[in-house]
């Protein structure tokens, strides 16, 4: 009631006179405190530990959770959280005692950190500590009240925190970047069981005659009739998951042609792999990448790239040594896949397939669950490319793939246009021929030689060339991210048509989502 009264009190006053009441406040608030110091000061040793004993009874009977959520858990790492507080002390105060030549307190905080480190060893809980660590703790806790008697300066103390804090900070920058390295290195490596696969399968092609290397049914391979596909991979087994599976659930599978091209090195063994493991009644047809003369340098802007001493330079580092401080983002992009051409032959397929007029390309990191058929009776109203939009995802629109600083890239395209993904595409040759979709990629492709509008890959390159050109495919066709989010939803992923494993964790590696795995393999 009485505060009330006086805000009533000081809502009826004049501008001055609400300034001077909240300066005369002040000055009794400034009062006040000048009398408690003075108090403080004055207080025998006898009350000071009192007063103390009242405020630790008062905050231990404090309710306070409303604001700390209390976890189930907490009380099953109480002791081991202390003691890692106390190591991070000890070690404060064993350096100070280090500096001020105190030897005998020095050794005595060294010996509590080792005995402590040593019961602690790989413990994530209390019931994991090794037996003491409870009396190792409260001699820890001797030696550190010690040492604070002796050697406990607020500012030393608070600096030498710091310091702590930013070594830490430092090796954890380091230990993430190591992490990060590694990983790309694990993705970009083949497991051993599938490079001795496809040795094996190598050897197997050129022990046949050429009687069983020749393909039956060379008709279907241009009927426009039928269902087409475009898989453009180096992975065999990748490759047949991907075909076994839309065979599989395909309602009329004779009518299904795939398209393989592969590279020089891979082709044998892939070959051979849809030689010995034919999908029937399905018809596969896999080419030699190396054999399409047409795709050369003068014709292709990015082979001249990948020729130029520049992108050389970027990606091999000639004249300096290549390290982990390299940073992320570089070593993102200094992926091999960049380099292949395998990546980039989906926008050639009017010159790569002359007679079809539709095609589905399909990534090799994708899992069919459904008939595909259907997609081939999408009206896409002239548009070349059908294709799932990903504004669903986080970030996932122009501006996360073109760099929208420089005036060629703001002035064609607008940042809050959604993306789309690669991974399932259908492409009606027709209009790509007829609005010549590959003249505009090679004009983008010119225009970022010197990586200025985008960094490397074959997605800012897609968006530009088919940009006002795709039309959005309904969502459940297919589920991205299985490859780095491992919180999608089982019931997404049981609805989707396609499934794809965009990302780094790829399911033929050990790096699997495991709860992933099961639905490729």
């Amino acid at each position: 009631g009485d505060i009330l009264k006086s805000v009533i009190k000081l809502q009826n006053l004049t501008g001055q006179e609400k300034l001077e009441c909240l300066k005369l406040r002040q000055t009794r608030r400034q009062t006040r405190r000048q009398e408690r110091t003075a108090k403080l000061i004055q207080m025998s040793e006898e009350d000071e530990i009192q007063m103390r004993q009242t405020a630790i009874e008062r905050s231990n009977n404090f309710n306070n959770t409303v604001w700390m959520m209390r976890h189930p858990s907490s009380k099953n790492d109480t002791l081991l959280k202390i003691m890692n507080n106390q190591i991070v002390m000890a070690k404060v105060y064993a350096s100070i005692a280090r500096s001020r030549d105190m030897t005998a307190l020095h050794d005595s905080l060294t010996k509590c950190i080792k005995e402590s480190q040593h019961v602690m060893l790989g413990a994530r809980s209390d019931a994991e500590l090794q037996a003491g660590a409870r009396e190792y703790a409260k001699a820890m806790g001797k030696a550190l009240s010690v040492a604070k008697y002796h050697l406990y300066d607020c500012a030393v103390v608070t600096r030498k925190l710091k310091a702590v804090v930013q070594s830490a900070e430092e090796t954890l920058t380091a230990q993430m970047k190591k992490n990060f390295f590694l990983m790309q290195y694990g993705v970009q490596a083949t497991p051993n069981p599938l490079h001795c696969l496809a040795l094996q399968l190598t050897n197997d092609y050129f022990l046949l005659n050429d009687s069983s290397k020749t393909l039956r049914n060379k008709e279907k391979l241009e009927d426009p009739s039928l269902y087409h596909y475009a898989i453009f991979s180096d992975n065999v087994v990748a490759t047949s998951v991907a075909v076994n599976s839309t065979v599989t659930n395909a309602k009329n599978p004779e009518k299904h042609v795939f398209h393989i091209v592969t590279d020089m090195l891979n082709f044998a063994a892939m070959k051979m792999w849809f030689i010995s493991h034919p999908p029937l009644p399905a018809t596969v047809h896999v080419e030699n990448y190396d054999d399409l003369k047409w795709l050369n340098s003068s014709y292709c802007p990015v082979l001249r790239q990948l020729e130029s001493a520049n992108l050389r330079e970027y990606y091999f580092a000639a004249n300096r040594p290549s390290t982990i401080s390299m940073g992320n983002d570089n070593l993102n992009y200094k992926n091999p896949k960049y380099l292949s051409m395998l990546n980039h032959l989906r926008f050639y397929m009017p010159e790569l397939y002359p007679k079809l007029d539709k095609i589905l390309f399909l990534d090799d990191d994708v899992v069919v669950q459904q008939d595909l058929s259907p997609l081939w009776s999408i009206k896409m109203f002239g548009m070349v490319n059908g294709a799932v939009e990903t504004c669903t995802l986080k970030s996932k629109r122009l501006s996360s793939y073109l760099n929208f600083t420089h005036p060629l890239i703001s002035k064609n395209f607008s940042p809050r246009s959604c993306a789309w993904a690669f991974g399932m595409n259908l492409f009606d040759l027709k209009e790509w021929k007829q609005k010549n979709i590959t003249a505009i990629y090679h004009y983008w492709q010119e225009q970022n030689k010197d990586r200025k509008l985008w960094q490397l890959g074959t997605m800012p390159a897609g968006l530009t060339a088919f940009y006002n050109q795709t039309y959005l495919l309904h969502r459940s066709w297919q589920l991205l991210a299985l490859g780095y989010n491992p919180v999608v939803k089982h019931s997404e992923i049981n609805k989707a048509a396609v499934l794809h494993y965009n990302g780094n964790y790829k399911p033929w590696l050990d790096l699997a989502i495991t709860q992933f795995k099961p639905y490729w393999s």
